[in-house]
């Protein structure tokens, strides 16, 4: 299994249960969401746009999100799925985005059907591109991958837009294009997301169905179980470890401001052992005593 490529990884998860996939913003935390046992992760724009001191409208360039997913893909062993926001431009960009997340080792990436500059997903004032033209950037990706197993993840925000019906025919003309996943956002009830896989199963569409359990937004707090039962095979929980370190920074930084010393709150730190271990400092000392060993003497 080690030695299975991340993309047929991410997709043999997904055939054999529902696969929960936090959000990372940098490579820490992914590693901390494999340490506690999720079997794959999700590089979230909203968080990594935030870590960064940005809202998230599509600032970050292709550059920068790549670079950073492949910090995260290379500091952990599951598999990473990458938020590509609109793929960075026309077609032609989509597939030199697509080329460049597969190369960085992450499992796929997801592409949505909003305008520049894009706004949250659980925010009004959304618009969307043309269904045709989606279907292209859509294309544009499969055409690109090396690897036929990199996954490609619609995301229509029609729902928002012009009602769930719409965001079905979008999410079928989508897995037409190629699509080998869909994730309708922004759905505001359990029956939305029950409905929406009903008719989209309906349209003869068989591709795994991938929901966004973002907190204060339009959709209700869900289970994981839940999500399940109603057809979906990914989860994502895209902000909840940005928004809860930051709470957790503010009260912190309060504490600090108003005492003068840490000292009352060391309970709620990692020490230094368990930051150490979650960091592999142990084994970046063993190879670097390995290598001493065997170059380090005079000769």
């Amino acid at each position: 299994m080690a030695d299975t490529p991340q993309p047929r990884r991410l997709r043999e998860l997904i055939a054999e249960r529902l696969v929960v996939m936090p959000g990372a913003f940098n490579a820490l935390t992914a590693m901390q969401i494999e340490r506690a046992g999720f079997d794959a992760v999700y590089i979230s724009g909203a968080a990594m746009a935030a870590a960064r001191g940005l809202p998230d409208i599509g600032l970050l360039s292709m550059k920068e999100v790549k670079a950073e997913a492949e910090y995260i893909a290379k500091a952990v062993h599951i598999p990473a799925l990458a938020d590509a926001d609109t793929g960075y431009g026309p077609p032609l960009e989509v597939m030199r985005a697509a080329q460049a997340f597969e190369s960085a080792g992450v499992a796929g990436i997801q592409l949505e059907d909003q305008e520049m500059p894009k706004r949250c997903g659980h925010l009004p004032g959304k618009k969307l591109v043309a269904a045709s033209e989606m279907a292209e950037k859509i294309a544009a990706a499969v055409e690109a991958r090396s690897d036929p197993d990199f996954l490609i993840v619609a995301r229509t925000d029609a729902r928002s837009v012009d009602g769930l019906e719409a965001a079905v025919r979008r999410a079928q003309v989508y897995a037409d294009a190629g699509a080998d996943a869909i994730f309708p956002e922004a759905l505001e009830s359990s029956e939305e997301f029950r409905t929406f896989a009903r008719l989209l199963s309906g349209e003869g569409v068989k591709v795994p169905l991938v929901a966004n359990m973002t907190e204060f937004g339009k959709t209700p707090y869900l289970t994981t179980r839940e999500f399940e039962d109603l057809g979906y095979r990914l989860v994502l929980f895209p902000v909840t470890l940005l928004r809860t370190a930051t709470k957790a920074m503010e009260t912190m930084l309060m504490e600090l401001k108003a005492l003068g010393t840490q000292r009352e709150s060391l309970d709620k730190m990692h020490t230094r052992q368990q930051l150490y271990e979650l960091l592999r400092y142990d084994q970046y000392e063993q190879q670097d005593g390995k290598l001493h060993e065997r170059y380090g003497r005079d000769t």
